[in-house]
């Protein structure tokens, strides 16, 4: 058992007890509070709440809420109306419910026959905003979530600057990791890019509550960014860590803080929020042949919209900006020659594009099978790998067994390392994982594999591997808003037609 699970269970087991007494002081049995469902129906009764609440204490998640306003609740019947002392009896409630239980001079009293204290009217706003942020605060926990498209990657299925709702209970909602942070932003204070909004004082282990659905292959899934455990707080996540060591050495990019800022770590739900669409998913072997990804041999289901790099000749003159905003060409423009432009398109638009008088050829690019790209995972020179072919990977799930040799160690590294907590080496050949020689590992999570649906402009796991299940932070469901950054509002800054939608 975990230190974590002892000290929760040290906490439940002092909060009952504490209510023990409480049952008692209230004229009610104390032996009632061992009774499951029983119990907070007499708690209830103590409280003089109506019968309906309890509804609210049988649905998960709401019921979190419910158990913290209920202690309020009992502190006002020992006279506990201060803002200070209900804030104690709602973080401390295994020192403070023991406290009132046994403490002689802690006295119940009845709430229908208390004296009713009137609030001023700060304390009323005091109270309204504590409840608002309480409230909204669990809603984005552990239900629904607004998210913001801040790149391509995903064109055109999602456009930059669409605005949607991530939900929490398709997957079901995770537990956060790091509980205190500063409410309603993600890992920075507001007007600061480097302080941290959260402190690591309390760390929490990953829990994940059921959800309505498993993540099938094609979900929109929003996920934290597996690269970004490490990061240089002047790039962030913009650039990884991994591929600044990769290009200039671990220790240049430790020492050398001038040009790359100070190396700092970040927890799980701290990191940077992405979105892609889950391509393969625990048990697939994937493979990328010919830009057609395949699964466990057959071809995968491609997304609507996929968008791939073009080359696009001209007779050498220009192409009408008012074509390119009718066809939505928002990425790419001229090169060094004359007459040659490159362009993001789905095929669609590179069919249109194939009709215009002044275009004389229209080339999607590739790259040749056996042509490495030593940008990609698992960064290791036996795997010629690149965009357009990669693979065969298998992805593991929980309760798999891998066999392990000095090839595959490389994919296989970071799960081992820095998903599920392990040590690490290889020497003289031999791989030893927490000091002891293995030639298999046996996996704990899931893992997924996710890429954007804009192939040759996405940074996705072709890039940075797998993507753990406690990384998943939900699926992507409705999109609400849609604002195009380089258009006033009174020059088509709405882009009507992609609001309100279901994301698909």
């Amino acid at each position: 058992m975990s230190i974590f699970s002892i000290l929760f269970l040290l906490t439940l087991i002092s909060s009952i007890i504490g209510l023990y007494k409480i049952f008692e002081k209230a004229g009610q049995p104390g032996w009632y509070v061992l009774i499951p469902f029983y119990n907070f129906y007499i708690w209830l009764r103590i409280i003089k709440k109506p019968l309906w609440w309890y509804i609210f204490i049988l649905i998960p998640f709401i019921n979190v809420f419910m158990v913290l306003l209920m202690i309020v609740e009992v502190l006002k019947c020992f006279n506990k109306h201060g803002l200070g002392e209900q804030a104690l009896g709602v973080i401390f409630p295994f020192a403070y419910l023991p406290y009132l239980g046994f403490s002689p001079k802690e006295k119940y009293y009845d709430p229908d026959k208390a004296e009713k204290i009137k609030k001023t009217w700060i304390r009323e706003w005091v109270d309204a905003i504590i409840f608002a942020v309480v409230a909204a605060t669990i809603i984005r926990i552990f239900f629904i979530e607004a998210y913001t498209i801040p790149t391509s990657s995903m064109e055109k299925s999602l456009l930059v600057g669409d605005y949607l709702f991530v939900s929490k209970v398709s997957y079901g909602p995770r537990v956060p990791m790091t509980p205190l942070s500063f409410p309603f932003v993600h890992h920075t204070l507001p007007l600061s890019s480097t302080t941290k909004s959260y402190l690591e004082w309390i760390k929490l282990p990953y829990y994940r509550f059921p959800g309505i659905s498993n993540i099938e292959h094609n979900d929109a899934v929003v996920f934290n960014y597996p690269d970004g455990d490490t990061l240089s707080v002047k790039f962030q996540s913009n650039i990884s860590y991994y591929s600044l060591v990769r290009e200039y050495g671990r220790d240049r990019v430790s020492r050398d803080t001038r040009n790359f800022g100070e190396i700092t770590a970040r927890p799980v739900d701290k990191r940077e929020n992405y979105i892609k669409r889950c391509i393969g998913l625990p048990g697939d072997t994937l493979s990328i042949i010919e830009q057609q990804v395949y699964l466990n041999g057959k071809p995968a289901e491609n997304p609507d919209k996929l968008q791939y790099k073009y080359i696009v000749n001209t007779n050498g003159s220009k192409i009408n900006p008012k074509i390119l905003d009718r066809l939505e060409i928002t990425e790419g423009g001229s090169t060094s020659n004359r007459g040659e432009f490159v362009f993001f398109l789905t095929d669609e638009v590179a069919i249109e594009l194939k009709r215009l008088p002044n275009v004389k050829k229209v080339t999607k690019y590739r790259e040749p099978a056996g042509k490495k790209n030593n940008d990609l995972f698992p960064h290791y020179s036996k795997y010629d790998w690149n965009l357009d072919n990669f693979g065969p990977l298998y992805i593991p799930k929980s309760g798999d067994i891998i066999s392990l040799n000095s090839d595959n160690i490389n994919i296989y590294r970071r799960v081992i390392e820095a998903y599920e907590g392990n040590t690490l080496h290889v020497k003289d050949g031999k791989i030893y994982i927490n000091g002891q020689e293995a030639d298999s590992y046996a996996v704990k999570m899931n893992y997924y594999w996710m890429m954007g649906d804009n192939r040759h402009n996405s940074a996705d796991s072709r890039y940075w591997g797998f993507v753990p299940e406690d990384h998943i932070v939900g699926k992507a469901v409705f999109i609400w808003l849609s604002l195009d950054k380089n258009r006033t509002l009174f020059n088509g800054k709405i882009r009507w037609g992609n609001m309100l939608r279901l994301v698909d």
